[in-house]
């Protein structure tokens, strides 16, 4: 016994070392534990909000595409109303004495129309993913981060009244497109005999003609840049306002500025161009089969300049191809163009900017 409590008074403070570290290994271990557990808890919460997100994202975009197809029945309609080609070819059918000058204006009038339908397309595939992505993420926002709902980022009637600033492209911006587009056309094509014969490589060669003089302008000071089409500039912005401004108007304001700024961004003007090059691009694929080449000879260059057609007959072929183009049925050239990868990177860009919790 007495040896015992020897022992036990040598090791007294080993044995308290050992309690104290069993003590303070136990406690570490709940602390780890409870670590562990916060960090996993806050893992998975980030992992669901990232895949909330993700998932409305990802039902803006299915927005943004029916959108598009459900606006192209009217801009259509608005550009066979202003480059009305069908009362010019009822006119020929009528065999007029002036015949060869309503041939002449048809042909401006049938690669006007065309050209301007594959901008107008593009445009509105590209600014629709624009309003519709900053739109979503202050929605997701407001949905998400914003619960108590005191100050919206983007309440409903400002939401539509941001939206239809689409009606620019519609109307000024379709009306100032139609000019600049038939001054180029004529300037191309003005002087061309309608006996003249062309390959598709050829007409490929006339419509990029076409388009330097539209993207680059005439070296006037009244040329615009693409974004003009788009929307208002801001002065005009301001003063379709009024003076009184209420604080929806003020944010109103807010999109249309931010927007303005995504449409001056050289990251947007890339964008638009690869649009527009695939859409011509698709546009000449279309052109493709009335000149009867052989399959898969759009492959080599050499072989475009095997087909070759009267200008004559290009040019109602050519006027027709506005219903391919602006079709509201899902076409090959609308879903060519809502399928580059750029277009939706580009809009996952624009929703993340808008759709991350900062101060705006």
């Amino acid at each position: 016994m007495l040896a015992s409590w020897n022992s036990l008074q040598r090791n007294k403070k080993k044995l308290l070392f050992a309690g104290v570290f069993i003590g303070g290994g136990y406690f570490l271990s709940r602390y780890a534990q409870r670590k562990l557990q916060e960090i996993q808890d806050q893992e998975a919460t980030e992992y669901i909000t990232q895949a909330r997100r993700q998932y409305h994202f990802e039902s803006n975009q299915r927005t943004c595409n029916m959108t598009v197809l459900s606006m192209l029945p009217s801009l259509k309609e608005a550009i066979i109303i202003r480059l009305d080609a069908e009362s010019l070819t009822s006119l020929l059918k009528k065999r007029p004495a002036n015949k060869v000058e309503i041939w002449e204006d048809l042909k401006i009038i049938s690669f006007a129309r065309s050209v301007v339908a594959v901008y107008c397309t593009c445009m509105l595939v590209v600014l629709l993913r624009v309003q519709l992505n900053i739109i979503g993420g202050y929605l997701y926002l407001d949905n998400s981060v914003n619960k108590t709902g005191m100050v919206q980022f983007a309440p409903p009637d400002v939401q539509q009244q941001y939206l239809s600033s689409i009606q620019h492209l519609l109307g000024e911006g379709l009306n100032g497109l139609m000019t600049v587009v038939k001054r180029a056309v004529q300037d191309v094509l003005g002087g061309m005999s309608l006996k003249q014969h062309l390959s598709l490589q050829e007409l490929d060669q006339h419509l990029e003609g076409i388009r330097q003089r539209v993207e680059e302008g005439f070296g006037t000071p009244s040329d615009k840049p693409l974004s003009w089409y788009l929307m208002p500039d801001e002065e005009n912005t301001v003063e379709a306002q009024g003076c009184s401004l209420t604080g929806h108007d003020d944010i109103n304001l807010k999109l249309l500025n931010e927007t303005r700024d995504i449409l001056e961004s050289p990251d947007f003007t890339m964008v638009l161009r690869i649009c527009l090059s695939r859409g011509f691009s698709r546009f000449l694929d279309n052109m493709a089969e009335f000149f009867h080449l052989p399959e898969g000879c759009l492959e080599t260059s050499e072989s475009l300049t095997q087909g070759r057609l009267p200008l004559a007959k290009i040019i109602p072929i050519v006027n027709g191809q506005i219903h391919s183009i602006c079709s509201e049925i899902p076409s090959h050239f609308v879903q060519d163009l809502l399928l580059i990868d750029q277009v939706k990177k580009f809009a996952a860009n624009v929703y993340e900017t808008f759709s991350s919790p900062q101060e705006r």
